[in-house]
């Protein structure tokens, strides 16, 4: 499913159940502490989503090692490696490229339907609720304010590794286009400097099927002149 939203440079493996990818046996020690002491839903979708980061790895050519979380919960991939991984209720997945032809990813999966009160409030802006509004009633089928939430997910876990910084649900501005099932954030914050670049905003791609919202953004690294 995700792999319809990202480039062939990108390596993306996603699992819809906890029972086919192994149990926590699969996990190195370390990856087993950092949940030691979570519920045993959280430790099963960690083992999951790392099975399938090994399984990108693998065919990307690298070999299996621990995905250890750092910072903000974010993955540490090994060297060379750029990645980003996402869960939620009935969905599991992790994409990765080479850092030769990748500067940063960003993925994030929820499911098709609205989010709860009041959370559209706090993670949205005047414009964003006006084009929510719009297309929630021309296009019923695809819960927009949920997709809003994965597009900004999708932003920050592009924007982090490049910057170690909060970067708050208010500060990008997301379009989205529901014909070409595109969208662009537009960051309302000074624009950080990635592989050289100042960049203003990031664009991505997003698919709603399945009872899922998927967005990926994917920032590839230019050829040198």
């Amino acid at each position: 499913m995700i792999e319809e939203i990202l480039p062939a440079t990108v390596h993306a493996e996603e699992a819809f159940d906890d029972t086919s990818r192994g149990g926590p046996e699969t996990l190195y020690p370390e990856e087993a502490a950092a949940v030691a002491k979570a519920v045993a839903q959280r430790q099963r979708e960690f083992t999951t989503v790392r099975a399938c980061a090994r399984a990108a790895l693998g065919r990307l050519g690298q070999p299996p090692v621990p995905l250890v979380p750092g910072k903000r919960g974010a993955p540490q991939w090994p060297d060379g490696v750029v990645g980003s991984m996402t869960h939620c209720t009935g969905y599991r997945a992790a994409v990765v490229s080479s850092a030769e032809d990748t500067l940063s990813l960003g993925i994030d999966a929820e499911p098709n339907g609205p989010v709860p009160d009041g959370v559209l409030e706090a993670v949205s802006l005047p414009s964003e609720q006006k084009w929510i509004a719009e297309l929630s009633a021309r296009v019923p089928e695809v819960a927009w304010d949920r997709l809003l939430f994965s597009a900004k997910e999708s932003v920050f876990k592009t924007w982090y590794p490049h910057t170690g910084t909060e970067l708050d649900f208010a500060e990008a501005e997301i379009e989205v286009d529901e014909v070409e099932r595109t969208f662009h954030a537009r960051l309302l914050v000074p624009a950080p400097l990635i592989g050289g670049v100042r960049r203003h905003g990031f664009s991505g791609r997003w698919v709603a099927r399945d009872g899922l919202v998927v967005t990926a953004i994917h920032l590839p690294r230019q050829p040198s002149a």
